[in-house]
């Protein structure tokens, strides 16, 4: 990569990242394009050079964003307990690492409530649900008397949920301490009998 080519990748990571911010924080629809070149501490015709829109911006990071659900969310794993505890232990891991990375979650979460987004992307939130993805390892779970009894749909939304919603508010309060992943993979416990 050419010098050259260096500063145009670092211009538009941080195009990027000040779009993150401004989206995690504000929220997609009161984030303005002039926003985010300030932000990026770049005029607004260079960063239309990179982005043509918020929109494309927006999108970009939700493909970005979804592109690292694969190895995050879909570890290789022995039994249904240990895919769980495997995600937990990954999402803290990253996070302590990469405090962008609790941003994209904000993100997501507000991507998935959003109803004006257009249908392909939709369609990509959809095809990438984690909590519809984990229900059948957690009815694999219940079978193995590993998982507690219950909704499988309601234990996967607990799980999930009560983890974005920890990884949301360390993305806007940093400083807050980390939880304990197992934590989190106790709401799924058959009397607690698995091992951590």
């Amino acid at each position: 990569m050419t010098k050259r080519e260096e500063q145009k990748e670092k211009r538009r990571q941080d195009i990027l990242r000040a779009g993150l911010k401004l989206f995690a924080c504000k929220g997609y629809e009161a984030t303005k394009i002039n926003d985010i070149a300030e932000e990026a501490g770049m005029s607004l015709g260079l960063l239309y050079h990179y982005f043509e829109s918020v929109d494309v911006l927006h999108e970009e990071l939700i493909n970005i964003a979804l592109a690292g659900r694969t190895g995050q969310y879909f570890p290789q794993y022995d039994n249904p307990v240990e895919y769980f505890i495997k995600s937990a232990n990954h999402i803290f891991d990253v996070v302590k690492l990469d405090h962008d990375y609790a941003k994209y979650f904000v993100l997501m979460k507000q991507a998935q409530r959003n109803q004006n987004l257009p249908i392909h992307i939709k369609e990509k939130l959809e095809q990438n649900d984690i909590i519809v993805k984990s229900i059948i390892t957690i009815e694999e779970g219940q079978r193995q008397g590993m998982i507690r009894k219950g909704n499988p749909m309601a234990l996967a939304m607990t799980f999930w949920l009560s983890i974005e919603a920890y990884v949301e508010m360390i993305a806007l309060n940093p400083e807050i301490p980390y939880p304990e992943s197992n934590w989190f993979v106790d709401i799924l416990g058959a009397n607690n009998n698995y091992e951590k």
